[in-house]
């Protein structure tokens, strides 16, 4: 194998691909990257046997073949040579090293042959359909912050993607939740998706989705089964294991009759509770929402180091209300509201929020209360 590749689009290509590749490995074909040339382009592949990424790069290819390399090991070389570099590749005879030259720079890499490299197969995909790429980036951006990172609740950790129903109204809907917070964003109903099964995608696939997100704006072809699921764009697939598990009825916990709403500059509301959290404690971060009329104190008593409190305006129709959130999650959830108002739902001191913005109905947040 021998290919000349400008720096840039391979760097960027590794980066996807890597990122699958687990730090630790007890199968040393695990922790390569398969590195493919043929025709005008190289085509790179990792996997862990969860979750396997492949992207196609434009290449001038001599001598086409193919080899694996440390994936990790490669990015690192590749991300300190020049910018602007023109990079040569090229396997030794017996195909045990990969050479990367650019200028005065030489890199050998110990090689693996392609035989034993593992491929995902997907096996049939029953569903499928599109999605405009700032879709794809809304449900999951709106949504991965709530995932739970319990191994011991297996089914909280990803975002659960099912068909569903909304005032009539058909709609691919996101959920996720940790068991404190709980994140739902709709979005109208691909056409294709209707009768697909609910799943739940892993949390590592999400994240590996959030970063191809924002590189990429073609539309993004989506296939799944019961077992796995498949994300194509332009240049990269990436095919992951869904979650083998049942999640919960979220629909049980979002609170319908919270009789008591509050509007706030969420802006306002979110630099008001990051300021009073500062003297937080790690284990509680509770911070106290005290409302009564237009006003809305925030506070925080910290027994160990003092207190803290501010005062904001604000829109309440209810009776005088005290109440205690976990501040982090406070944080999280404002950071998602598009809108400069924030809307809270509330009912009493010991039941769940629901918050929104005020112009979005398609995503909700539902935030259980702390004792404060």
């Amino acid at each position: 194998m021998k290919l000349t590749i400008e720096r840039a689009a391979l760097l960027k290509s590794l980066n996807h691909v890597q990122s699958v590749v687990e730090r630790r490995n007890t199968i040393p074909i695990l922790s390569n990257v398969l590195i493919d040339a043929d025709g005008a382009a190289v085509t790179l592949k990792a996997t862990d046997l969860d979750i396997e990424g492949v992207e196609t790069v434009p290449a001038d290819v001599a001598s086409p073949g193919a080899t694996t390399v440390p994936a990790h090991m490669c990015y690192e070389i590749v991300r300190k040579f020049p910018e602007g570099a023109q990079i040569e590749m090229e396997t030794s005879e017996d195909g045990s090293v990969l050479a990367l030259r650019t200028g005065r720079s030489h890199f050998t890499l110990q090689a693996l042959g392609k035989e034993d490299f593992p491929d995902l197969a997907a096996g049939v995909l029953e569903h499928r359909f599109m999605l405009a790429a700032a879709d794809l980036k809304r449900l999951i951006d709106k949504t991965r912050f709530a995932m739970s990172t319990e191994e011991t609740r297996y089914y909280l950790n990803g975002i659960y993607l099912h068909a569903a129903e909304t005032d009539g109204t058909k709609v691919l809907r996101a959920v996720a939740t940790d068991g404190h917070r709980l994140a739902c964003v709709d979005l109208a109903l691909p056409e294709g998706a209707d009768g697909m099964p609910g799943i739940i995608v892993p949390r590592k696939t999400v994240e590996q989705l959030h970063r191809l997100t924002e590189d990429i704006e073609q539309p993004v072809t989506v296939e799944l089964s019961a077992a796995k699921i498949r994300f194509t764009f332009a240049n990269v697939v990436l095919t992951s294991k869904l979650i083998d598990g049942t999640f919960p009825d979220y629909a049980r916990v979002i609170p319908q009759g919270n009789d008591k709403t509050l509007s706030v500059d969420s802006d306002r509301f979110a630099e008001a509770v990051d300021r009073v959290s500062t003297i937080s404690s790690e284990r509680g971060r509770a911070v106290k929402l005290n409302l009564e009329g237009e006003k809305l104190i925030l506070s925080v008593n910290n027994p160990d180091s003092g207190s803290a409190s501010e005062e904001l305006e604000v829109e309440y129709s209810g009776t005088p209300l005290e109440i205690g959130f976990n501040a982090r999650y406070l944080l999280d959830i404002a950071g998602q509201l598009d809108h400069h108002v924030a809307r809270f739902d509330l009912a009493d001191p010991g039941s769940p929020a629901l918050v929104r913005d005020t112009n979005d109905d398609a995503a909700l947040y539902v935030l259980m209360p702390m004792r404060v």
